[in-house]
């Protein structure tokens, strides 16, 4: 090393700030732990400074150039070495930035969803990002950093994990709870409330460490393309047996309409036979099916007679005036108020 290297590196020595490359970093640890007395120290405005030792922060500094000294920073004493004559002091010095880092990319599968609509449970994927930031840097520091996550890759691969296992939860939940289609929640159509209800989920496992997720972004819960297609079908077919009046009658219409369709292609003869037999095998599936309704209903149990109505105690006059009030209020209409009203006038 040249004489020119050599007044490099002590010139470096008497300031401390955080590097150039590393500025994109949300906590970065100064490199060297021996300092001298009267160092310049420098804190962006953006970050604030902390001097650990022994696994504990001893002080801070906020934004600003600083003079790394006893008389103007009072708990630098407790870091001072006896054996340099007070000319030195010992401590990890971390950079820990306070604003808002934003686009955290995350992604991943979050299980077996049950969609409540088929019952069926499919596969599911999650993607998007997040925005992080830094609210109380010691707990960050002694939580995270103190474990040996001091760059972003390695703590923030720890809360990547995080934010998959709450939107995996918390879907699930959703989906059971509010009965969301989950082709409906694949669309997009519930974005905002599941960003809300994961964020809160996300709270208690990340304040302890000092840090608040603050918003997410892009995020899109997606399914494979056969499982949508798979899906689109269930749920017509579960839409169209509602209107049917139940599954197996929707399943024994779609049978005979493919019967008579069936037969109206098949081939052999003519084909106006063969669709009139087709036709004539679909009128006659569709009316056995139609019987076996009527046994059904038949074979009920007869319900009980419903009590006669309470005869009209009220006077023709009374009636007269009701009559007019559902008039006015657009009940009854003229017809039908003129034809009640010439009934009643016969019993005045």
């Amino acid at each position: 090393m040249g004489i020119f290297d050599s007044i490099k590196g002590e010139a470096q020595r008497n300031f401390i700030a955080r590097a150039d490359s590393a500025k994109g970093e949300i906590v970065y640890k100064y490199p060297e732990k021996n300092v001298r007395m009267k160092t310049q120290l420098t804190v962006d405005a953006d970050e604030v400074a902390l001097f650990v030792k022994d696994g504990k922060v001893e002080g801070k500094l906020g934004p600003g150039r600083h003079t790394l000294d006893t008389n103007n920073i009072p708990f630098l004493s407790r870091l001072l070495e006896g054996f340099t004559g007070g000319n030195m002091f010992m401590a990890e010095i971390f950079f820990v930035s306070n604003r808002e880092h934003t686009g955290v990319k995350f992604g991943g599968p979050i299980g077996d969803v049950r969609d409540p609509e088929t019952g069926l449970g499919i596969g599911t994927m999650v993607y998007g990002d997040f925005s992080i930031r830094v609210t109380e840097p010691e707990k960050l520091v002694v939580g995270l950093v103190g474990m040996g996550r001091a760059t972003n890759e390695e703590f923030l691969g720890w809360f990547k994990g995080q934010v998959l296992k709450v939107t995996r939860d918390r879907t699930a939940e959703l989906l059971v709870k509010k009965k969301w289609p989950l082709l409906d929640v694949t669309s997009g159509a519930y974005v905002e409330e599941m960003e809300q209800e994961i964020l809160a989920g996300l709270k208690p496992h990340v304040d302890s460490y000092g840090l608040t997720i603050v918003r997410m972004g892009n995020f899109v819960v997606s399914i494979k393309p056969e499982d949508e297609v798979t899906l689109k079908k269930l749920s017509k077919d579960v839409a169209y047996s509602r209107l049917a009046g139940g599954f197996q009658q929707y399943a024994q219409g779609q049978a005979m309409l493919g019967a008579s369709e069936g037969m109206a292609k098949g081939g052999g003869g003519s084909d106006g036979a063969m669709q009139g037999m087709g036709m004539g095998m679909g009128f006659g599936m569709a009316q056995m099916f139609a019987n076996q309704q009527n046994q059904q209903q038949q074979q009920r149990p007869a319900e009980p007679a419903q009590a006669a109505a309470p005869a009209d105690t009220r006077s023709p006059a009374q009636r007269l005036k009701e009559i007019k009030e559902l008039k006015d209020a657009g009940v009854l209409s003229d017809e039908e108020y003129a034809a009640k009203r010439a009934e009643l006038m016969k019993l005045l």
